[in-house]
């Protein structure tokens, strides 16, 4: 399945026999475009005791990330035409808390899922992001002479958010390979390169930790959005333009980011 053009591999494991850590080492090679399935991630869904479905995410280099807003609305899109339940509004236990989707079915753009993401989180201990500030608003950071400034923002993962002029003129790739790994930030980080065409519509790539480079981040989407509310740069309501695709993001102060996109399935099969 994709959202936006990031795609998974979704292996139903509802009666848990599956176990998740020889899942976790079989993701490098599934994951591999050339020697596997080929995906951005693999997503077990599972039984839970918390929701009705858990979600677990692995990355091609076999890191589990606590979120992926990609991942649980193909997710969400999963189980419903399954018929694994039958509301349209449910949740699903995730390393970064409970999370409720809602199904949009048969919108004017097709079916779509829309996500609370929860609120963001901003505690930069709790991002986590180095520092003495409570917060990691407009700081610097330099990549070699280069001087970027950047805020730091939490969906249940870290983000590293930063605005350029021009975004098809940034060598984001190189930066974000930098960044992910920049001490920092001691859980490693995600980041989103942001251009603001107006205060409700901003371009954005992502260099997605554990990852690269990818067509769309729905976290680092929300992210995006609350960096340029936080800076004063953006309204409540944005649309994002990622390579693979559009997501509205909502966000209002000491509120909970909403999340709304499509998810696709693409096929199915054995391995």
């Amino acid at each position: 399945m994709h959202g936006l053009g990031n795609d998974f591999i979704i292996i139903e494991n509802m009666e848990n026999k599956i176990d998740p850590v020889y899942l976790a080492k079989q993701a490098p090679g599934l994951c591999n475009r050339n020697f596997g399935i080929g995906a951005d991630g693999l997503v077990i869904l599972a039984s839970s005791s918390k929701a009705p479905f858990r979600m677990s995410i692995f990355n091609p280099d076999g890191s589990e990330p606590e979120m992926c807003g990609n991942a649980i609305r193909c997710l969400a899109k999963y189980v419903w035409d399954r018929r694994l339940i039958n509301e349209t509004t449910f949740s699903f236990d995730t390393a970064a808390g409970i999370k409720e989707v809602n199904l949009l079915i048969g919108g004017q753009g097709g079916d779509a899922v829309r996500v609370d993401m929860g609120e963001p989180v901003l505690d930069r201990e709790k991002i986590p992001v180095e520092g003495s500030s409570r917060q990691a608003i407009n700081e610097s950071i330099s990549i070699g002479e280069k001087e970027l400034i950047f805020t730091a923002v939490s969906m249940g993962n870290p983000h590293c958010v930063i605005f350029v002029p021009d975004l098809e003129a940034a060598p984001w790739k190189s930066w974000g390979a930098v960044l992910e790994k920049e001490p920092l930030f001691p859980k490693g980080t995600n980041v989103e390169f942001v251009e603001i065409m107006n205060s409700g519509e901003i371009k954005v790539k992502v260099w997605e930790r554990g990852v690269g480079p990818t067509l769309a981040c729905g976290t680092g989407a929300c992210a995006a959005v609350v960096a340029g509310v936080l800076t004063g740069q953006l309204l409540n309501a944005v649309v994002v333009h990622l390579p693979g695709g559009d997501l509205l993001i909502n966000w209002e102060k000491s509120k909970k980011v909403y999340m709304e996109g499509p998810a696709v399935e693409v096929f199915t099969g054995e391995v």
